[in-house]
């Protein structure tokens, strides 16, 4: 399984989130592209129309669970897709800015 590190991870990275509603709306990373894991292969062509096609795609999750499946199937579609560790706990922990959709602060739940 491709992993990055969250210290890694550079502003402007493409940055896909798979969790939740609920966990999107009281905070994510600003810039990310929203696709929840239960809708993913439904929505699938969202990401190969947003994703630059030269960059990686960071899949993140709460916690690195449910980003390291929806990875897997994306290396097995051919797609370069890594697993960003610790998720968005570890983003908040480390000080990365979390929002709201409104822009406001956020928090991980």
């Amino acid at each position: 399984m491709p992993t990055v590190e969250v210290a890694d991870l550079k502003d402007g990275d493409f940055l896909l989130d798979v969790r939740e509603d609920d966990e999107w709306q009281a905070g994510h990373a600003a810039g990310a592209l929203h696709i929840p894991m239960s809708d993913f292969v439904a929505r699938y062509g969202e990401l190969t129309e947003a994703a630059p096609q030269d960059a990686r795609v960071n899949v993140i999750c709460r916690s690195g669970g449910r980003s390291a499946q929806v990875t897997a199937y994306l290396v097995q579609q051919g797609i370069d897709a890594v697993n960003v560790i610790g998720g968005m706990q570890l983003w908040e922990a480390s000080g990365k800015p979390v929002i709201r959709p409104s822009g406001d602060p956020g928090t991980v739940v």
